[in-house]
């Protein structure tokens, strides 16, 4: 209906179809039509209302709004933004665009924005908030409470309160609840609690998993002095996680990963998220031309092998897959690190040489009663060859990408299935040649 009011031109009726929207169905809306759709219909809604849906959207889309918004209207949106949602903001943005909006907020916000601006793309400190409140270790309670009351409104989060020295070192944490509930004349040293925390050059993504495994409403995040620099509250832990998640099982189906909801995404995008992982596949596969053209004359003298090559590729890669899916989720989850190298070698080896006497069994005995039994054989003894190898290759690409400092889900699947097949094919006609004589 929203649409068709666009099309048509009919502002009224589109105003009229989202004026008693939520929030989160009008995002819904917003990402499901094209630019310049979403900029009109944005326009629509009312100033306090489109604050609340423009925090809500990806980066990647916000970026697209801003360029079919007014000046002042971007300006007055980007000023209102927290100053790490305003740098995530800026990542997506033109040079020349990111510098103009710079120059246009009030110098403290300015200055908040640069110092989150000044750590590396991937770090903690990028996604951090820098409006915290925090607490002095000699502050009476009635006083902390007081501060916690006049920040309300403009801090990240009060539920977490970290607790500094003189020199802004941090030295204990107390929860909101502990401060409401202790006595007037106590002082906050004497409520605070060990704290969690995390360097603001620590990788973001493996602090956000920290966070959310502690269960903690917020991280605490210092420089490399323990000097207080930031907090990571729960949602934006919970955020980091489902982007990294996201970008993980797009690179695992040999994809790059959307930066913006799919129905929000051009169609030339789509097509170059996946065309450079499928010619990489492509030249990849020449490989198993290249062991077909080998082993031509051994396919002459027996074409019944030929029937079973989809069979044995296909099922190399899929137990190879499986095995790397694993690996890397139990690194996401820091169960494995590459030190542990070993014992996923000799574990997947197992897991492999398991698979394949009970796949190579069944192969066995379903190729024997067709053909004959040497035909069986070949097929047994390749499937019990194949599955051991590709789980134990599957097993440790994951970890040898970590090592190097690689994406491992970048050398998982799309990889492994182009490897196994060709290294499948040669196990499969060196134990044909050597069962059948041939």
């Amino acid at each position: 209906m929203v649409e068709r009011a666009l099309a048509d031109g009919d502002l009224t009726a589109a105003h009229a179809a989202v004026a008693d929207l939520s929030v989160e169905l009008l995002v819904d809306v917003l990402e499901r039509l094209n630019k310049t759709d979403r900029a009109v219909l944005y326009r629509l809604l009312p100033k306090d209302q489109a604050m609340e849906v423009f925090e809500q959207l990806d980066p990647s889309l916000q970026s697209a709004l801003v360029g079919g918004l007014q000046d002042d209207q971007v300006a007055s949106i980007f000023a209102d933004l927290e100053p790490d949602d305003r740098v995530e903001l800026l990542d997506e943005l033109p040079a020349t665009v990111a510098a103009k909006l710079m120059r246009g907020l009030p110098y403290d916000e300015r200055e908040l924005t640069a110092a989150i601006l000044g750590y590396r793309q991937g770090a903690l400190g990028r996604r951090m908030s820098p409006e915290f409140v925090s607490l002095r270790l000699d502050m009476p309670v009635d006083r902390a409470l007081a501060i916690v009351r006049s920040r309300l409104h403009d801090a990240e989060t009060v539920y977490t309160l970290p607790v500094v020295d003189r020199n802004r070192i941090l030295v204990g944490v107390v929860g909101l609840r502990e401060l409401m509930g202790a006595p007037t004349d106590s002082v906050v040293g004497d409520i605070m609690n060990e704290p969690y925390f995390a360097r603001a050059t620590d990788d973001a993504e493996e602090a956000a998993r920290r966070c959310a495994e502690l269960k903690l409403l917020a991280l605490i995040v210092v420089d490399s002095e323990t000097r207080l620099v930031g907090i990571l509250t729960v949602d934006d832990a919970l955020g980091i996680l489902e982007s990294a998640e996201s970008e993980d099982q797009a690179r695992i189906g040999g994809t790059e990963p959307l930066r913006q909801p799919y129905l929000a995404t051009p169609v030339g995008q789509l097509v170059r998220s996946r065309v450079v992982w499928l010619l990489v596949l492509a030249v990849g596969a020449t490989l198993t031309v290249q062991v077909l053209e080998v082993f031509e004359s051994t396919l002459e003298q027996a074409v019944t092998l030929a029937l079973f090559v989809p069979l044995l590729i296909g099922t190399g890669g899929n137990t190879g897959n499986q095995a790397a899916t694993t690996v890397t989720r139990a690194l996401a989850l820091d169960d494995v690190s590459p030190r542990d190298i070993g014992r996923v070698v000799v574990r997947e080896s197992r897991v492999g040489l398991s698979l394949g006497v009970l796949l190579g069994t069944v192969a066995f005995v379903l190729a024997s009663l067709v053909y004959d039994a040497s035909v069986g054989a070949v097929i047994g003894l390749t499937l019990l060859t194949v599955c051991t190898l590709a789980a134990t290759v599957g097993g440790v690409m994951p970890l040898a990408a970590k090592a190097i400092r690689a994406d491992p889900a970048v050398f998982s699947n799309p990889f492994i299935t182009t490897f196994v097949d060709a290294t499948g094919l040669v196990v499969y006609f060196l134990i044909a040649k050597a069962v059948l004589g041939i």
